[in-house]
């Protein structure tokens, strides 16, 4: 099993006509993943790669089914309009792969979704991969077999650089991964570590989850109360990044939106929570395939 994408995930690609939409197209279909239909208004009519396009969501989904994915691969300032057509055909998951997606923007199409009980995975989420399944988004580039491989570990990461980095080292050190999700670096996002380690409880092919933290946002005490309470019982290992940052200025920001030094919890107050609640807290990267192999076996 496996978590918001397997093989017989059904995928619509909005923007599927510009460079970035064949591209991707041309990696999911490699991959195996099921693209069905692609939306880019007022091309309708057209193929790429073999995949029919069409004018908007609802026409693409009334002529070949429902789906079960809508990816927006459009310009950061057109992925409002595009997200929320998506929510509104209440696709159950909409994947933003678009960076620097204002925050107003993403404000509105997080209530949205809330409302019509969609998941939104991103802004700036490099996808997912099931490996040996399916993949949504670019995660992974054309030749993601060279890193991911199909296991009990599930991966969740703010950077969808350090999605690859934990998946090839989990794949040299002999395990391989039930789902890798890249969550996204903006300020606000959709989907947080919390929502997939609910959906990893679930998942009775997961054994542990690894995650990479970062410094800046609450995402690991949110982890660190789900842990106390009792709704993930699963190992977790977690690497946190950035513990330099402490002594930066406050309120500087290191690559990803989210990382703000000062903002939220402090570093320490991440690891002493996480610790308590009983999660695995690695002092160094390169030691997480031993954690693993302590914490399964």
């Amino acid at each position: 099993m496996a978590i918001l994408v397997d093989r017989e995930t059904r995928v619509l690609i909005q923007g599927i006509t510009g460079r970035s939409g064949v591209q991707v197209t041309s990696e999911l279909l490699d991959y195996g993943t099921k693209v069905v239909a692609g939306v880019t208004p007022g091309k309708g009519g057209q193929e790429i790669d073999t995949v029919p396009v069409f004018n908007s969501v609802s026409e693409a989904i009334k002529t070949v089914g429902e789906v079960d994915v809508a990816m927006v691969y459009v310009p950061p300032l057109s992925a409002h309009a595009a997200a929320m057509e998506a929510i509104e055909a209440k696709i159950a998951l909409v994947h933003i792969f678009v960076e620097k997606m204002p925050v107003f923007d993403v404000c509105q199409v997080l209530s949205l979704a809330v409302k019509n009980q969609v998941r939104v995975l991103g802004p700036a989420s490099v996808g997912a991969i099931s490996p040996g399944e399916g993949k949504i988004g670019s995660i992974g580039g054309p030749a993601p077999d060279n890193v991911f491989s199909k296991g009990p570990i599930g991966v969740i990461s703010r950077s969808g650089g350090m999605c690859s980095e934990l998946g090839l080292l989990i794949t040299n050190s002999g395990f391989g991964q039930s789902t890798v999700v890249g969550i996204g670096g903006d300020l606000i996002v959709g989907t947080t570590f919390s929502d997939l380690l609910i959906e990893f409880e679930q998942d009775r092919d997961t054994k542990a989850v690894v995650a990479f933290g970062e410094v800046g946002g609450s995402s690991e005490i949110e982890v660190a109360r789900l842990i106390e309470e009792g709704k993930f019982t699963k190992p977790f290992i977690i690497f946190l990044a950035g513990k330099f940052a402490e002594k930066l200025p406050r309120d500087t920001s290191l690559g990803h939106a989210g990382a703000i030094v000062g903002m939220e919890s402090t570093m320490a107050q991440k690891i002493k929570a996480l610790r308590d609640a009983g999660a695995i807290v690695a002092e160094n990267f390169e030691e997480i395939p031993d954690l693993i192999k302590k914490a399964v076996g």
